[in-house]
């Protein structure tokens, strides 16, 4: 008498894990979870400063958003702890390797998931549809994504579910049972590609499963989170100018995001005394230097 089949288990990467080690992982199996990448002291602190608005943020209004879900945004400006997990190296480092075929990445959006006891599982889905459902070629990479676990995250709690490899055949429908749960500890993350199939899993605890979902993409595509409207400019005339650049505040790509004049558009957060005037050789040297990398890369994998 044979048992039945057994789930596969999600694979699991130590916090020593380098940038390298992720986006294999990422571009073998759509997915790579790193192991108490932050202190959970971090977590104590967007908690603290992040609460108040998960307070007054509402519930979905449908079944994919999540009727018990609350999604709470604009967290450069609420929470100042929260920029320690945007800017963290390791995920800075995925994100511009994972996307280095182009000339820049940006902040793509910040939110704080809130998903209540009783929330059904999520339709499974991949996150680059959000660009008005453009076909992206196969090996076009738009977006490198975390799910950091602002609370512990198992499968009874509704652990966000992937499925590993379903980046490779995007044109066919995913079951629920075809997914495993990407259970992981308190201030853990789990990176994941736009390409892969995954969903919030159903709250079958009493408990709220809260995962901060922070995402980059490459520079030239539109953000799903407005970051210039949801850090007000005196806010972001006192953040580093290394996450001003990551939030969209430089040229997304040789001729994407100037200001004014044909000027950079740090001149309007920084003002500086030497107004900086666009360099369009440098941005196109940049597109093609990207390019050359990711052809080099591609080819070194036999595509």
């Amino acid at each position: 008498m044979t048992g039945a089949k057994q789930q596969p288990v999600a694979k699991h990467l130590p916090s020593t894990a380098t940038a390298d080690e992720v986006v294999a992982q990422l571009r073998a199996e759509g997915y790579a979870i790193v192991d108490d990448l932050v202190p959970t002291a971090l977590m104590d602190r967007i908690t603290a400063e992040m609460d108040p608005y998960i307070q007054r943020s509402l519930h979905g209004d449908d079944n994919f958003v999540g009727k018990l879900t609350k999604r709470t945004g604009m967290m450069i400006a609420r929470s100042p702890a929260a920029r320690e997990l945007i800017m963290n190296p390791l995920a800075i480092g995925t994100a511009g390797e994972f996307l280095a075929h182009a000339s820049t990445f940006q902040l793509h959006l910040t939110q704080v998931i809130s998903v209540f006891p009783g929330s059904k599982a999520q339709p499974l889905h991949r996150d680059q549809v959000a660009w008005d459902f453009f076909p992206f070629p196969k090996d076009y990479e738009v977006q490198c994504n975390l799910l950091w676990a602002m609370s512990d995250y198992t499968a009874e709690m509704g652990a966000t579910r992937v499925v590993p490899g379903s980046q490779f055949e995007p044109d066919r429908e995913y079951t629920l049972e075809e997914s495993i749960p990407a259970e992981m500890r308190r201030g853990s993350a789990l990176f994941y590609t736009g390409k892969v199939y995954h969903g919030a899993g159903e709250n079958k605890s009493d408990k709220i499963r809260q995962a901060i979902n922070i995402t980059y993409a490459v520079g030239w595509v539109r953000q799903e989170e407005n970051q210039f409207l949801a850090t007000p400019l005196e806010i972001a005339r006192t953040l580093p100018e290394d996450l001003l650049k990551v939030m969209g505040y430089q040229m997304g790509c040789f001729a994407m995001g100037y200001v004014g004049d044909f000027e950079d558009p740090m001149n309007v957060i920084k003002e500086p005394e030497v107004r900086r005037v666009f360099n369009v050789e440098l941005m196109q040297k940049r597109s093609t230097d990207a390019r050359d990398a990711s052809m080099l890369m591609r080819a070194a994998a036999g595509e």
